[in-house]
């Protein structure tokens, strides 16, 4: 089993986060390593990869808190585990809570505050990152927790790139000039991790303190992709919480 670290993750031992990806040696096909109940898989055999995921990262599903998302920039704080209904993202300052984050081109955007001791996990894909759930994470961290943006560390993990993501016109227009590109048939190459990273700057949190996972969910087969694979696509979880 292939999972993603972070390397500014990795310096705060009080912290577990990991990702996994569509890689594993017990698991093949276009679900191999699925973790979502709702893409057409057999529900045994993701059930057993959650089993395996979550193993391997040393916790249970049964202290993990679940987004339920739906592209919206809803963010909310929670304490205790379960589903929570139309988020797309969770904040805590819970120790032994995990908050997990579905994707598979979609951002996941991973946030820790070592003074506070406050984390985040945030679905962005492009119309939660047009109404800006970045900024209602960060303002939801302040707010409940007294978190100072520029504490905070903030890992963007593998999801579509500016190499792959076409989008039309006027997707392309909701963002800045400096993260969209002509491409071809009226259509742009839009750069959703970077949009990311300006709003979090622009919020108040440290360009050093940002950490973007370089690699492309629609060009690289290690990982699910609803863009390259349709309705055939599985999905990945990002899990970051507090250790006890």
């Amino acid at each position: 089993m292939e999972i993603v670290r972070s390397k500014l993750f990795s310096r705060f031992p009080e912290v577990l986060f990991g990702m996994s990806t569509a890689l594993d040696e017990n698991s093949s096909g276009t679900f191999s390593m699925n973790l979502s109940y709702h893409v057409g898989d057999d529900p045994g055999n993701v059930q057993s990869n959650r089993d395996r995921f979550f193993s391997s990262l040393g916790i249970e599903e049964r202290h993990i808190a679940f987004t339920q998302q739906k592209h919206t920039n809803t963010v909310v704080f929670v304490s205790t585990p379960g589903v929570f209904p139309v988020s797309d993202g969770l904040v805590s300052s819970q120790k032994s809570l995990y908050l997990a984050v579905s994707a598979a081109d979609c951002i996941p955007v991973m946030m820790y505050d070592p003074v506070s001791k406050t984390v985040a996990g945030v679905h962005a894909g492009w119309r939660g990152t047009n109404a800006g759930i970045v900024h209602a994470a960060v303002d939801i961290m302040t707010q409940k927790c007294a978190a100072l943006p520029s504490d905070i560390r903030v890992f963007i993990g593998p999801s579509a790139g500016k190499c792959c993501y076409e989008v039309r016109e006027d997707v392309a227009l909701l963002f800045p000039e400096e993260c969209r590109e002509p491409y071809r048939d009226g259509k742009y190459l839009l750069d959703v991790k970077q949009a990311n990273v300006l709003q979090l700057i622009k919020s108040g949190l440290r360009k050093e303190n940002i950490e973007v996972h370089p690699d492309c969910t629609i060009h690289n087969p290690a990982y699910h992709s609803f863009r390259r694979d349709g309705s055939k696509s599985g999905r990945m979880f990002a899990v970051i919480g507090l250790l006890p």
